[in-house]
């Protein structure tokens, strides 16, 4: 019994403490709610796939609230969101909203855009929140975007199904064509390979030829500059030997006339 009545007294303890936080939760969120949000209405023309009650609303990326419930209209083509925003969100008139989709797996989120500071604060009616509408493509998921897209591109190809063909046609004759030349083709590049390869030895030659050009003419020039170097030293002697005669026989001009040696 007594074992009974510990059991007992910890489940209850237990279902005390998993009720008090429940309850603590719930009344924060209420409280919160009451005293910092701000509810909207956005107005969606079409569809809002991948949107649910409780999905997170962000302005500028930044998440300020969460859907609080999705109803239809007397619109037959829109649909009403309620939204749950954080009171200091500067939400003007000039707000976009815009659905903002996760990946592949279409779930979506309310996108709320910045617009100008200087814009006027949306207009309210007495018991009303205040109303947005959404652009016109908001709606539009990326299933949806690929699904037009290939809508589109089933239309083109059925729209060219005769040049489609013609053009597989040619592909198959060009296809065939090189089939039935491959040795051409294999001979042809062959010849290439051979050209290519007769005018890398052309081209080796020239530059054979220039080099021994180029040893040519420096062997000439080193031999023209020895042959003017040794002109020039005889040249440059016999000058001396005539500066001597001439500066003797300026010193001694009756030479010419009696001859005799140099006298010192």
């Amino acid at each position: 019994m007594e074992d009974r009545a510990k059991y007992v007294l910890i489940g209850f303890f237990t279902f005390a403490v998993i009720a008090g936080a429940f309850g603590f939760v719930y009344w924060l969120h209420q409280s919160v709610g009451s005293k910092e949000s701000a509810s909207y209405r956005v107005i969606f023309d079409g569809s809002i796939s991948g949107l649910r009650i409780g999905a997170p609303v962000l302005f500028n990326g930044y998440r300020v609230g969460e859907v609080t419930d999705l109803r239809l209209t007397d619109n037959p083509g829109q649909v009403a969101a309620m939204l749950a925003v954080n009171q200091a969100t500067p939400v003007r008139a000039d707000t976009r909203v815009t659905l903002e989709y996760a990946g592949l797996t279409g779930i979506a989120s309310v996108l709320l855009k910045g617009g100008s500071a200087l814009a006027q604060p949306l207009q309210t009616r007495a018991g009303e929140p205040a109303t947005l509408k959404a652009d016109l493509n908001a709606g539009q998921d990326m299933s949806q975007a690929v699904r037009e897209t290939l809508g589109r591109a089933d239309a083109v190809i059925a729209e060219n199904q005769e040049a489609l063909r013609n053009a597989i046609k040619n592909l198959e004759t060009f296809t065939t064509s090189l089939a039935r030349n491959g040795d051409k083709i294999d001979k042809l590049m062959a010849n290439s390979t051979d050209a290519m390869a007769s005018f890398g030895q052309l081209a080796d030659n020239l530059d054979r030829r220039t080099a021994d050009i180029t040893l040519g003419v420096n062997k000439l020039t080193e031999t023209a500059t020895k042959q003017i170097d040794t002109v020039g030293g005889d040249a440059h002697r016999a000058l001396i030997h005539i500066d001597k005669a001439v500066t003797d026989l300026a010193n001694h001009p009756q030479r010419i006339l009696f001859g005799g040696s140099n006298a010192k």
